[in-house]
């Protein structure tokens, strides 16, 4: 909004020479870390006002899972509230909406990205949560339900994303295959050698991207810190590969797809950060609010968003790694167990085998003997070195 504002009344301030008092509002970096700083001083500033709404409105959660002695810990989290995420979601949709340049195509798609997805994760978390107060009717949206509606956004988005290239060379790398290592420049000019997908392929990439990881880190927040503290760190990496892929120079400079435009996801990859640095004022142990299905949905499915325009995929797979732990370690405990109904695996619990004491893996360590804090500390660490590495591979070309 500030940008569009600067932009109108452009000519009038060069001509009563005050352009100079505003001019800062062009560079985008400043307006990426301007949306960090708002977004974090938003998420700070409302953050108790939104927690004892939520807590007289009695949305709380346990916190359970399906370990016996992981639900009896969990009994001192009960009276904690969720659906915090409305916190995240909503620092960045203002910050964003202040700061970028709403006009493009790319940030308006990514806020439609941030409000459908928080919106399912809102509406789960309310029908879970308030499911006692109500005593009657439905208990959560069906994951049938939940899934529909991550597939439906991610089709939307690699469609509509797709459209944005056309037959230039420059343009049509929005559409190419970056593979891991890959010079996307050779002597200066676009490498001929490059694949492109076609469009029924980046609605397919999309859609994984979206979808996997909304889930990916939804099921890795379980503990006080660990999903907030690990999406800054992710939040960080995509901000400055948005930054490469928006500046021409910048671009051929690493040798990666230079994606007209897409710089403005600086913005939006600010915002997520300032906001989970925020958030995690509140959500830090002892948690005094948790983010729910409403925070975590929304900001995996913005991290899917932002690698797939910058087509940076797999850098952003690498950063996330520890998502893709977690949600790999319930894929494997769920998907061995029902294929040996109980018979394979390394740890026996209830009279059954598992590959693991308990998914996801977070829970695994903590069944093993370490503590909650130890586990978020360590996680976080792992996931700022895995953000390093991944941003080392852009040079490795």
């Amino acid at each position: 909004m500030l940008y569009w504002l600067l932009d109108i009344s452009r000519e009038w301030l060069v001509e009563h020479r005050l352009y100079w008092l505003f001019s800062v509002l062009d560079q985008v970096q400043f307006r990426a870390l301007a949306a960090a700083g708002a977004a974090f001083a938003l998420v700070l500033v409302l953050g108790k006002r939104v927690i004892a709404a939520l807590v007289r409105l009695k949305i709380g959660d346990t916190g359970q899972s399906d370990a016996d002695l992981l639900r009896q810990q969990a009994q001192s989290k009960a009276n904690t509230p969720t659906m915090g995420g409305v916190l995240i979601a909503g620092s960045i949709f203002a910050s964003v909406a202040l700061l970028a340049d709403v006009r493009q195509f790319y940030v308006y798609m990514g806020l439609i990205v941030l409000v459908w997805t928080a919106a399912i994760g809102a509406a789960d978390d309310w029908l879970k949560l308030t499911a006692a107060r109500r005593g009657t009717g439905r208990q959560g949206l069906f994951a049938w339900e939940k899934l529909v509606f991550q597939l439906g956004i991610g089709i939307l988005v690699g469609y509509f994303g797709f459209s944005r290239g056309n037959s230039s060379a420059e343009l049509d790398l929005a559409h190419v295959v970056n593979l891991p290592f890959q010079k996307t420049y050779d002597g200066g000019e676009v490498n001929t050698s490059l694949l492109y997908l076609p469009l029924a392929g980046y609605i397919i990439l999309a859609t994984l991207m979206l979808t996997g990881m909304s889930n990916a880190v939804n099921i890795t927040d379980g503990m006080d810190g660990l999903a907030s503290g690990i999406s800054s760190a992710v939040a960080l990496g995509l901000f400055l590969l948005c930054l490469v892929a928006g500046e021409p120079a910048w671009a051929r400079y690493l040798l990666v797809p230079y994606v007209p435009y897409s710089s403005e996801l600086a913005v939006l990859a600010g915002a997520m950060g300032g906001a989970c640095l925020g958030f995690l004022w509140w959500n830090c142990a002892p948690a005094q609010v948790f983010m729910g299905d409403t925070g975590s949905l929304c900001l995996g499915a913005l991290m899917g968003y932002l690698a797939t325009i910058i087509r940076q995929e797999f850098v952003l797979l690498v950063m996330s790694g520890v998502f893709l732990v977690e949600i790999g370690s319930v894929m494997i405990q769920v998907g061995v167990y029902k294929a040996s109904k109980g018979k394979v695996g390394f740890y026996k619990v209830s009279g059954d085998k598992r590959v693991f004491r308990c998914a996801p893996f977070h829970h695994h360590l903590h069944l093993g003997g370490w503590k909650e804090q130890q586990i978020v500390a360590r996680l976080w660490i792992i996931a700022v070195l895995l953000v390093v590495a991944a941003l080392a591979t852009v040079k490795v070309r």
